[in-house]
């Protein structure tokens, strides 16, 4: 967060050349942020900002939170999600605090991948940025949503389910035309009616258990 403060400022010449200084977060007035889609989170320990002589504040806090988004797994594995992270604060309303991102999303997306230290099961894809007024109570507020994008790694799906399940259903074919006796026809069947059934067991281990639609590869 970055905010300025007119009647917090001073001459560096004045006091040996002191530009800035470190305060707790409670000396002066701090924009007080909500997020909107909070579940639960970690609050940091750094209650401290930097105020400069021109009257800066800047506060750098560090949230780890976990958010509630709607998944749409029609196209599992080779979905892609959005979850919105909105920003808002609702004890000033936009008339009296207007807040701004000061960074652009390609800027934002580029320090959002530098976080990524592993490769996990979901890829950032995108980022933008949603600044308007949310209305409570005939009331406007000020408000930011990002709003980001992630794409599923299918690989270790493709490799574990689909690979396995197009065998096991060209193995069925081969077999049902194949110029085998009844008998071994009947054998063959119920082998692969039993991996099928191991297989359909494993997707629905793997299918996440929250979507208004089933996914297709489910069906």
């Amino acid at each position: 967060q970055e905010w300025e403060n007119p009647f917090a400022t001073w001459d560096p010449r004045d006091f040996c050349n002191i530009s800035e200084i470190v305060l707790p977060m409670d000396t002066y007035w701090s924009p007080p942020v909500f997020i909107l889609e909070r579940v639960n989170g970690q609050n940091p320990e750094l209650n401290y900002m930097v105020l400069m002589h021109n009257g800066t504040f800047n506060s750098t806090r560090p949230f780890q939170v976990t958010l509630t988004c709607s998944l749409i797994i029609l196209k599992f594995p080779f979905d892609t999600q959005t979850c919105n992270l909105s920003i808002a604060s609702f004890l000033y309303p936009v008339t009296e605090l207007v807040m701004k991102t000061r960074r652009t999303p390609a800027e934002i997306m580029e320090d959002s991948r530098s976080f990524f230290l592993t490769d996990g099961e979901w890829k950032f894809t995108n980022l933008s940025i949603i600044e308007y007024t949310e209305m409570v109570d005939d009331k406007g507020f000020s408000a930011v949503t990002y709003m980001i994008s992630m794409k599923r790694r299918p690989t270790l799906y493709i490799l574990n389910l689909i690979l396995p399940t197009c065998a096991v259903y060209l193995l069925d074919m081969a077999v049902l035309f194949g110029p085998s006796t009844l008998e071994e026809k009947i054998n063959f069947q119920i082998a692969i009616i039993l991996g099928s059934s191991m297989l359909a067991v494993i997707l629905n281990n793997s299918l996440p258990t929250s979507s208004n639609k089933p996914p297709i590869i489910g069906t």
